[in-house]
């Protein structure tokens, strides 16, 4: 179940305005792609030679029917030699059978082969999320990264699949028949190339119209799949502002986008086809005349066109086949390009190697003329310095927008710095792994975040070896304790669509999760916005006794909630501008007076 309703999409470029990297083209998506199956060569090689030894075996086929033909043109005029014939027969059997075999074993391995490769996109994916920065979320939406995760990969496991043997097919077919027909007579072999040298021309100019299409079909999928899981996850706010008109308008242009490029796409693809038909019946037709032309001169015999008449077939069906994998590979190649862009994002920078920094945490946390700023071009951040002591509380105030947030994350190293410095207990948080800093903080967020699963299973995310009688107290302790009585199974019960919560509730949930974390170090970023008076004054209590002996942050709009603090941190535009207790600050009559003064201002 998910709930969090928070828009990843904050600094994004509008969703129609999007500026995408400049688009790979299809040589180099498919390389990528070869690359990444290379641990399956082997196998992949095994079944590309199964494929071709089939082909080889059904192109022995005509080769047998002129004999047949010969045999029974011989027996007009006599006896006709049915041994002959049978022998033929039982020949072609056995090779149509044997080639049906190997196809067979073929589809087999490709099956395995492709469905392994696709286990192994979604896993370099899965991995790659965890390594990529939070600043890659907050410029792709959410829904984008699920289409390259889903339909990417899937398109990339079906199209594989179903052109690498199709082509290889084609052309060991189409190879193997013109062999074959050269063999048995070159000059109809000449007229049989001069027709397919017509298809390979119109195929190659709808190739070359017909990707850039291709391309933008997976791009306003993944555009689809965003605008979808973002208005959908936010329905009520859309209704409460009567927006469905607006996000309507928007809907029909994204899918208007995905049909134009969709029709082009196989308008122009499915013009394949058609044509390869008609080069095939073409060649049939040419071959026909040929033959008889050099049977009534006597250069060739009536089992030679029997045999031709099949071979035409064999060496124009390929064609129809290459269109197919054409388009085929041009799906995975779009789709290929944005796995791969993904998957090629820049990482966070690899601290495996780095030892643990502390052994022993105090709280004492040190900003040092720190600069930040989203993008480089614009600082928000200037040169923020402050000395926090083990143990103190510490309120980060000021107007929306002034700073507040960004400075947690930081402290988190959700953000790398531009420059200055940030240490816990005298170490520099570069000098310590992301997750040694993250270990040393228990957070409560404004947004909540809870997953479908148990009561337990929520409160104990990321921790083991907690008792249900730690559960509970931290339960009591943030207000849950009467509503976790109240489940039908309590800790046990499953919340799903089935149990509904308020968004009070959601955030007390995260408030025990907290409380379970037990950690050195406690952010509370807006952690009671969402609760009545009441229970505010219960978790105030609570987390005071949570925030004893800690360091803590408390990032807070309500400014009667952090009267008690020990020091409150007055920030506007990126900069500290006061700092002082609750009093001291009144006593300056500055900017932190006015902010508390209006809060009780009656228009």
């Amino acid at each position: 179940m998910s709930t969090n309703n928070t828009n990843r999409r904050s600094g994004m470029p509008g969703r129609h305005g999007r500026v995408a990297e400049k688009p790979k083209d299809f040589k180099s998506a498919m390389s990528k792609l070869v690359k990444y199956c290379k641990p399956f060569y082997a196998v992949i090689v095994v079944a590309l030679i199964c494929d071709m030894a089939g082909v080889i075996f059904r192109l022995m086929g005509p080769d047998q029917l002129r004999k047949i033909t010969n045999i029974l043109t011989a027996g007009l005029m006599g006896t006709i030699d049915m041994d002959g014939i049978m022998s033929v027969i039982r020949l072609l059997i056995i090779l149509y059978a044997v080639g049906a075999l190997l196809s067979f074993v073929t589809g087999i391995i490709m099956t395995t082969v492709t469905q392994k490769v696709n286990k192994g996109l979604r896993d370099s994916i899965s991995k790659k999320i965890n390594r990529l920065p939070v600043s890659y979320f907050h410029s792709t939406s959410t829904g984008d990264v699920l289409s390259r995760v889903t339909n990417d990969v899937d398109t990339i496991g079906q199209t594989l699949h179903q052109s690498i043997t199709s082509l290889i097919s084609a052309l060991t077919m189409f190879v193997g028949s013109l062999i074959m027909m050269t063999y048995t007579n070159w000059i109809m072999a000449l007229v049989a190339i001069a027709s397919a040298i017509i298809g390979f021309v119109f195929m190659g100019q709808i190739m070359k119209r017909t990707q850039k299409f291709f391309k933008a079909r997976q791009k306003w999928l993944g555009d689809m799949n965003g605008h979808v899981e973002e208005i959908y996850t936010g329905h009520n706010i859309v209704r409460l502002f009567n927006a469905e008109d607006k996000e309507k308008k928007k809907f029909d242009f994204i899918n208007s986008k995905m049909r134009e490029n969709n029709w082009k796409s196989q308008f122009l693809s499915g013009l394949m086809q058609p044509i390869m038909g008609f080069v095939g019946n073409f060649g049939y037709v040419a071959v026909c005349v040929a033959g008889a032309l050099l049977t009534m001169n006597g250069r060739t015999d009536f089992g030679v066109i029997v045999a031709f008449m099949v071979y035409i077939r064999q060496f124009t069906s390929p064609l129809s086949q290459l269109a197919q994998a054409a388009t085929n590979l041009q799906s995975t190649a779009a789709a290929s390009e944005r796995v791969f862009e993904f998957l090629e994002a820049e990482e966070m920078q690899d601290e495996s190697d780095k030892p643990r920094a502390l052994t022993e945490v105090k709280g004492e946390v040190e900003f040092e003329n720190v600069h930040f700023g989203y993008s480089k071009d614009k600082e928000i951040i200037h040169g923020f310095s402050e000395h926090i002591l083990p143990g103190q509380k510490v309120a980060i105030v000021g107007p929306t927008g002034a700073g507040k947030t960004t400075m947690v994350n930081l402290l988190m190293r959700f953000y790398e710095i531009n420059s200055g410095a940030i240490r816990i207990d005298g170490i520099n948080t570069l000098d310590m792994k992301r997750e040694e800093v993250r270990d040393l903080f228990g957070m409560v967020l404004q947004d909540t975040w809870l997953f479908e699963g148990s009561v337990r299973d929520n409160l104990t995310y990321g921790k083991t070896g907690i008792t249900d009688e730690q559960l509970m107290d931290a339960c009591r302790a943030s207000g849950l304790g009467h509503f976790i009585s109240s489940l039908p199974n309590g800790l046990d019960t499953v919340l799903d669509d089935s149990v509904s919560l308020s968004v009070g509730q959601k955030q007390l949930m995260t408030i025990a999760r907290a409380m379970i974390e037990n950690a050195p170090m406690l952010i509370l970023d807006e952690a009671t916005s969402s609760v009545d008076t009441r229970t505010e004054l219960q978790i105030q209590k609570a987390m005071e006794n949570l925030t004893s002996g800690r360091t803590s942050f408390v990032i807070a709009h309500r400014l009667s909630t952090i009267k008690n603090s020990d020091k409150i941190l007055v920030m506007r535009d990126g900069d500290v501008v006061e700092s002082g207790t609750h009093e001291e600050l009144l006593e300056l009559d500055g900017f932190y007076a006015q902010l508390y003064n209006s809060q009780f201002e009656v228009a």
